[in-house]
């Protein structure tokens, strides 16, 4: 599903324009931007949670020259789906 098609979905859903289903759209994805960025997690009930995690600076070979490179720390952000999303889907097939 692309990004028009999930506004229209959800603002028929929520019976809100797609201008303001867009806004807390875009809202909601910078709040959970924000909220990784100062290293808390962030969970939906139902759905799951994304939680922010340091990948620690490492040592790795370039693959066509065989030189070593380093690699800095980083910050990911990973998904855990909650065990009722995981029944859901798995109930699905």
């Amino acid at each position: 599903m692309d990004h028009k098609t999930f506004i229209e979905t959800l603002s028929q859903r929520v019976n809100a324009g797609k201008d303001e289903t867009s806004e807390m759209v875009a809202s909601l994805c910078e709040v959970l931007t924000d909220t990784a960025l100062d290293g808390d997690s962030v969970t939906f009930p139902g759905f799951g949670s994304f939680e922010p995690r340091k990948r620690e600076e490492r040592i790795a070979l370039h693959p066509s020259t065989g030189k070593r490179m380093l690699i800095p720390p980083k910050i990911t952000l990973s998904f855990r789906p909650s065990s009722l999303l995981k029944q859901k889907v798995r109930n699905h097939e």
